[in-house]
């Protein structure tokens, strides 16, 4: 479990402001929700966190360290569109990631330490409902069944913090609310921190324990790149929050119209 912590945030490029003025501090074990309109800089906050940004001003700390230079296995993340070898088996997808952390050049185990990590593998494998298809290849996997390895994938490493971008927008309702069955559990049982951007409102509510919604509350017509989005809204979905939450709700209808 990790705490996050973004102090006085910017990102810019060039002229153009992505984020500004993001302080935010997110607890160890939080499921966070992070929506807004197209642009508002959703992903960049993911990116961010991840170590693929870098602030232009502020910090993002992880346990109260800034992040290395490079992503590391103490992050993970699951994209829309399924993000696993072709060429792998769902077994071999999976224990790709023991090696790598074992053996980082060779990414090659043997003797003891394979059939360990065969035994971790196929028990992330069966925990993300895939023990029957551990030998097919995900090119024979279903949607639903691909970001079910993608997410075990991103879990072999045993990351402190998940990061999930848009996981379920690719699937079919069902087979979405399947997955919705499937991570919560999972994130209960690891104890671990994740954040996860959506589009979709009533997903962040059913899966979240706390939402932010970042949007640009200034706004230049003649130069629209001059400001950045920040926080808008930050809802404690643990606690009686109907108020609020009614307030958010209107502010997106609105915002369709």
């Amino acid at each position: 479990m990790s705490a996050l912590s973004f102090r006085n945030v910017w990102v810019e490029y060039g002229n153009q402001v992505v984020l500004e003025r993001i302080n935010l501090e997110i607890a160890s074990g939080t499921f966070l929700s992070v929506v807004g309109p197209s642009g508002a800089g959703k992903s960049t906050f993911l990116r961010l966190i991840l170590g693929q940004e870098r602030p232009a001003q502020g910090a993002v700390l992880l346990d109260g360290e800034p992040f290395p230079a490079e992503p590391g296995p103490d992050r993970g993340i699951v994209f829309q569109r399924y993000s696993v070898f072709p060429h792998l088996t769902v077994l071999g997808n999976v224990l790709i990631g023991y090696e790598f952390a074992e053996r980082k050049f060779s990414a090659r185990l043997f003797g003891s330490a394979r059939r360990e990590a065969i035994e971790k593998s196929r028990a992330l494998i069966d925990a993300v409902g895939l023990g029957p298809h551990a030998d097919k290849y995900p090119s024979a996997l279903s949607g639903g069944m691909q970001q079910r390895l993608a997410i075990a994938q991103a879990l072999a490493k045993q990351p402190r913090v998940l990061l999930l971008d848009e996981p379920f927008g690719a699937l079919d309702p069902g087979t979405r609310a399947q997955m919705h069955a499937l991570i919560k559990p999972l994130w209960r049982d690891l104890k671990m921190t994740i954040v996860m951007v959506t589009h979709d409102i009533k997903e962040a509510f059913g899966l979240a324990t706390r939402l932010i919604a970042l949007d640009k509350t200034r706004r230049d017509p003649q130069a629209p790149e001059r400001y950045g989005a920040n926080i808008t809204y930050d809802l404690d979905l643990t606690r009686d929050s109907a108020v609020p939450v009614l307030g958010f709700l209107r502010a997106q209808v609105e915002a369709q119209q």
